[in-house]
């Protein structure tokens, strides 16, 4: 097989090697939340430019569509988020976020850091028109991830206009680094949020019985909550309710007329996750009769599940195999009950995402966690993978089901 292509890619790519994994440190320096990112994004757009992009960006100053050739075709996209989290970072490093309070703990830094690299490796062949066939890419630096608006702000600028399929990444620290995970069909959950809004009649800590305690019945409502939906589901299903947010009252002498609660709902089934719903309204309906307390329930759609495409997932693995071996790649048995607003762009065109290993013994700390870091070697052969999957995608030669990858892979 010719690799002139994929050899001048690997050293454009290396050649950047010391500058993206100095970005991504200065980007985990500098985190911002989820519809704060502007300094993050006005730092991509000038190295984009600088790379030779051509760069959008929207009105709000959040996020970059940067695109590398513009032949006629169909063009992919290869998407990264650039929000951080509510989190403080206890790390002893250099890199230490500055920002207090604010962390990137889910690896938004490195996902960027890794897109940039590879439109950069990708540029670069461009000019040297050392493309085997016409290449068109999109990147697509999403922000709010984690709030669930970023990839529908995105959409809506735009960034799936002219594209026929779309990439992702993401972090993961259970695996090893040197190592990725690829699963078909659902990947990760459905995410629902959960708002419960509970109001009593106030009164003294010392006579309950003059008030409609409404934290009784959040006592009552989360006990029920947690004990009758998995007894009530088949337990070969899954189904995952969790609250972590509990807001009532200001003294501790004092019943409160209200408290409010907010959680998630995860689930991998469409019936699933229509009938957990109408469960949980009957639980709310329930507590509210026996205690006195008016209970609201809202249930905010937020995320469905990503749903990996095969015919990608068979190109990332072609790319995968060349650069890190195919004992280095595996087999995903079960889905995440995390979620990802990735699935917002599979709504239109197919997709896929990977899952990156970035855990050495030195560093395995788990996703959100304020310790959370990466082997950031990773960024590097990730970069690798994302471009030479654009190339390999772009093959006008390329079947739909991917068999002649298949044929080649098994050889």
């Amino acid at each position: 097989m010719d690799t002139t292509w994929q050899q001048h890619l690997d050293r454009a790519i290396d050649a950047r090697g010391e500058e993206l994994i100095a970005l991504r440190r200065h980007l985990h320096a500098y985190p911002e939340l989820s519809g704060e990112e502007f300094q993050t994004t006005a730092l991509l757009l000038e190295r984009l430019q600088s790379a030779g992009c051509v760069c959008r960006v929207p009105a709000e100053k959040r996020g970059v569509l940067a695109d590398v050739g513009n032949e006629k075709g169909p063009r992919i996209g290869l998407r990264a988020d650039i929000d951080a989290l509510q989190i403080h970072d206890a790390k002893d490093v250099s890199y230490r976020s500055v920002n207090d309070g604010v962390m990137h703990a889910c690896g938004h830094d490195a996902h960027s850091a890794i897109l940039y690299g590879a439109l950069c490796g990708l540029q670069q062949l461009r000019q040297a028109e050392a493309f085997p066939w016409p290449v068109s890419v999109r990147g697509i630096f999403q922000p709010a991830e984690e709030t669930a608006q970023g990839a529908q702000e995105m959409v809506a600028f735009g960034a799936l206009e002219g594209l026929a399929a779309v990439l992702g990444i993401h972090v993961d620290p259970k695996r090893a680094a040197g190592s990725i995970g690829l699963r078909d069909g659902v990947s990760t959950a459905n995410c629902d949020e959960i708002r419960i809004h509970l109001r009593g009649v106030g009164g003294h800590a010392a006579r309950p019985h003059e008030a409609v305690d409404p934290v009784n019945a959040v006592a009552q409502l989360l006990q029920a909550i947690y004990l009758l939906i998995p007894r009530t589901t088949d337990s070969q299903e899954a189904v995952v309710v969790t609250f972590g947010r509990i807001v009532g009252g200001t003294n501790s002498n004092v019943i409160p007329e209200s408290v409010e609660l907010r959680g998630t709902l995860r689930t991998l089934c469409g019936n699933v996750r229509v009938q957990t719903k109408e469960k949980l309204h009957r639980i709310c309906h329930g507590v509210s009769e026996t205690t006195g307390v008016e209970i609201d329930l809202d249930i905010k759609t937020e995320i469905d599940s990503v749903v990996n495409d095969k015919a990608l997932n068979q190109i990332l693995r072609r790319s995968a195999t060349e650069l890190i071996g195919a004992k280095n790649i595996e087999d995903i048995r079960r889905s995440s009950m995390g979620s990802e607003d990735f699935s917002v762009y599979l709504r239109e065109v197919p997709g896929a995402m990977f899952r990156l290993g970035t855990a050495t013994n030195e560093r395995h700390v788990p996703l959100h966690s304020s310790n959370f870091d990466i082997a950031e070697e990773v960024i590097i052969v990730a970069a690798k993978i994302l471009a030479r999957s654009a190339v390999f995608w772009s093959d006008p030669s390329r079947s739909d089901d991917c068999s002649s990858v298949t044929e080649e892979i098994t050889q």
